[in-house]
């Protein structure tokens, strides 16, 4: 009999034991599993470098872009680019025209790449929403004569007196990707390839505009393409 208590009395000494020990351990199984990796946050301000670049190697244009971002979730920013642009183009020897002013791109970046630790690059895709302000000049002009005997059109002597169409416009939908990294503390060196679609745009009179502002040249198909290589610096108040 006495055997039978000490017996009944070890296993709830053991249980009790175990008892204690159970919540160390499941505590520290959960600091683990709780255990976040935080990264700076802030607002991110750069430029677009590939500008002046254009500019120094191409006598017929000159520009330069603002770029910003700001992190909103873990893999999810909100980003924009502020610019100017003066471009002229020819079309194929018959006309000379001159576009210039100012335009804003608005819209998101989703990281795609997951980071190891601390590190904070990114592979982006990317979504803006664009609309131009500007002006264009038709330097000059080649028209098309008829000759109504026979049918036929040559062409005539050059126009060479500028006409400049004021306040046009132009909006347009853009799709993005690119990278994004980290080389410095908080400093990023980015490059990027974009798609445009021209949805709507201001003509002047009796003249297509070839080009405009941060859309670049447009195609006939109302379509256009972009490259951004910007250097930025991440103003870091935060860690998410």
């Amino acid at each position: 009999m006495y055997k039978y208590f000490i017996s009944l009395f070890m296993v709830f000494v053991f249980a009790e034991n175990y008892a204690q020990e159970q919540p160390k351990d499941s505590l520290i199984t959960k600091e683990k599993d709780t255990l976040i990796y935080k990264t700076n946050a802030g607002i991110r301000l750069g430029v677009d470098i590939s500008k002046p670049i254009k500019a120094s190697l191409d006598g017929v244009y000159s520009g330069f872009e603002i770029v910003g971002d700001y992190r909103i979730k873990k893999n999810l920013y909100i980003a924009a680019e502020l610019g100017y642009e003066e471009e002229t183009s020819s079309e194929f020897m018959v006309s000379n025209s001159t576009a210039k002013g100012n335009y804003i791109r608005l819209g998101i970046n989703y990281n795609a790449y997951k980071n190891w630790l601390d590190m904070n690059n990114e592979v982006f895709v990317g979504y803006r929403y664009g609309f131009a302000l500007f002006d264009q000049t038709l330097n000059s002009y080649t028209p098309n004569v008829s000759d109504a005997d026979n049918g036929n059109y040559f062409l005539a002597e050059p126009v060479t007196n500028p006409v400049t169409a004021k306040n046009l416009n132009a909006h347009w939908s853009e799709f993005m990707v690119g990278i994004k990294a980290e080389t410095l503390k908080n400093l990023f060196v980015s490059f990027s390839l974009s798609y445009k679609i021209l949805m709507s745009v201001k003509e002047p009179e009796n003249f297509k505009t070839l080009y405009a502002p941060g859309f670049n040249r447009i195609f006939e198909s109302n379509t256009g393409f972009g490259f951004n290589y910007t250097v930025s610096y991440l103003i870091p108040f935060t860690k998410k």
